[in-house]
């Protein structure tokens, strides 16, 4: 089983982290007892500009959560359409050589979802599989794929598809202005990516899929998430992050590597899920990486910002088009995200 193709899309909107910061700042100026925090926070986040799924002044006529995720549904529809035709023509095939689509995403929710919408509005075979997938957050796009990869590896001659799309603007609360919202509304962006994944007998493009892994950490739903109420999506973010991140993730590569008789001076690229320059900082510590590893995921951060589930969607696209490794060399995909979890992907080229 190969992953064939990748593709991304991102709205029209683009604005410098400045204009994004300083329409905040004009929002919160009755509500912070020191503007200045909000500059201190979004000098930190390594991000230079983001897409918005709307133009950044209807965001102040969005008075309540229906209305987000209206927009959500509405935006979503659109970019996943675009990413998916962009991974299948990459992957040379059409919309009927898909027989499964697993669909990831934490920032709204629809009912039909999104990928029975798509269906409609792309001809999508109509005995498609589909797999809507809620509540993984950063960590859902490694896990799509390693949920295709366990399916394509039943059905060799089928294709499958993941579908991450993320429109993190909707879910910013306006009115709070603990430190956790001021950092997601400096971190996060909005965009879709998807992935296509081909059994055995279907392809001979791309990597292989070699093994996947989730790894569950115990009591420690309080790091990550939501809080979720009338109001909408309200960012769990705890300052725990890169500390799980260290404590965790190297054991986790080095156990699921020595199952596969290889070690990490084997892996000859990282594809990591951007979740920020704490979280990034601890991978390359955790790893010990050698300087310029994570050059991908720091570029796709600062351009775009973190995705959620398709951040290390993006990572990988760019890996496929511009830093392919060579035949034969070894990848580790992996992201974090609540629950706290981990999903990793070793990937031969």
């Amino acid at each position: 089983m190969r992953i064939a193709a990748a593709g991304s899309a991102f709205p029209q909107h683009y604005y410098s982290q400045q204009i994004i910061q300083e329409a905040l700042k004009r929002h919160w100026a009755g509500m912070l007892d020191n503007p200045s925090v909000v500059d201190r926070l979004y000098a930190r986040v390594g991000v230079s500009g983001r897409h918005l799924a709307l133009p950044i002044e209807q965001y102040e006529e969005l008075k309540r959560w229906r209305q987000n995720n209206d927009a959500w549904i509405q935006v979503a529809v659109e970019l996943g359409e675009k990413a998916l035709c962009r991974a299948l023509t990459r992957a040379g095939l059409s919309t009927q050589d898909l027989h499964a689509l697993f669909l990831v995403s934490i920032t709204g929710i629809a009912s039909p979802s999104i990928d029975a919408r798509l269906i409609n509005r792309m001809g999508l075979p109509l005995n498609l599989k589909r797999v809507p997938i809620f509540g993984l957050g950063c960590v859902g796009g490694a896990a799509g794929i390693a949920r295709a990869a366990d399916y394509v590896r039943a059905f060799p001659q089928h294709a499958a598809a993941v579908l991450a799309i993320e429109l993190c603007s909707l879910t910013w609360q306006r009115e709070d202005v603990s430190i956790a919202n001021m950092i997601s509304s400096g971190l996060f962006g909005d965009g879709a990516a998807a992935v296509v994944l081909t059994g055995a007998a279907k392809g001979e493009h791309g990597p292989q899929v070699l093994a996947t892994r989730s790894s569950f950490y115990p009591h420690t739903e309080d790091v990550m998430g939501w809080d979720i109420s009338e109001k909408g999506f309200r960012i769990v973010l705890s300052s725990q992050v890169p500390a799980m991140v260290y404590r965790h993730l190297r054991e986790d590569v080095e156990q699921f590597l020595a199952d596969h008789s290889l070690t990490r001076h084997d892996i000859a690229s990282w594809i990591m899920h951007t979740g920020g320059p704490k979280v990034l900082e601890a991978l390359q510590d955790a790893l010990e990486l050698p300087p310029g590893a994570l050059d991908a995921s720091w570029e796709s951060l600062n351009r775009v910002g973190n995705l959620s589930s398709a951040s290390v969607l993006l990572v990988l696209e760019d890996v496929m088009l511009r830093r392919r490794p060579a035949p034969g060399s070894y990848s580790l995909l992996a992201a974090m995200g609540p629950g706290f979890c981990a999903e990793l992907v070793l990937l031969r080229w």
